[in-house]
């Protein structure tokens, strides 16, 4: 019996010092968005955009995002891309916008919740025009079966091109 309890408390005392150490989401921080409400450069119905945001912790305390809400199912969000930043680093929000089933202008709200100074969510903006191809418009199972044959190009896919941002800023046109 003697064993148990002591086997009990050595475990109860790792679970409360593992828990002291751990972020909480009482501390608030404060996030600086690197070129949030962002406007892309129209691209053709059933092309891919892959989105990334830097976001800095500004604050002293570690940053917790607890949840990442998008607007539409089109945006899909990495999760693993960013949940904690350290005070004073910088993190990356990876998105994936799937414009298959869109026309036209799009614009793409995404909520990120966690423990904010003053609120509790922010909110990431993009937007974007979707055209057809001016030749023939193609139905969704034909978008879907090119997206099934083509092969993703690695290299492009993990290095990106640093030179091309692809997008522009409202304070780019004044």
């Amino acid at each position: 019996m003697k064993i148990n309890i002591k086997n009990l408390g050595r475990l109860l005392f790792l679970l409360l010092s593992l828990t002291a150490c751990s972020p909480s989401k009482n501390d608030k921080t404060t996030i600086e968005i690197k070129d949030n409400y962002r406007h892309y450069y129209p691209i053709q119905a059933g092309q891919q955009l892959d989105i990334m945001f830097e976001i800095r912790n500004t604050g002293k305390k570690t940053l917790v995002l607890s949840d990442i809400l998008t607007s539409c199912g089109c945006v899909v969000v990495k999760k693993s891309s960013v949940n904690t930043i350290p005070a004073g680093k910088t993190g990356h929000l990876i998105l994936q916008y799937d414009s298959s089933k869109n026309i036209g202008y799009v614009k793409h709200y995404i909520t990120l919740y966690g423990n904010f100074t003053n609120t509790h969510i922010k909110e990431v903006v993009f937007d974007v025009n979707v055209v057809p191809n001016a030749l023939y418009t193609k139905d969704y199972e034909e978008l879907h079966q090119e997206k099934k044959s083509k092969k993703g190009n690695t290299e492009s896919l993990v290095d990106g091109d640093a030179s091309q941002k692809g997008y522009y800023m409202d304070s780019d046109l004044l």
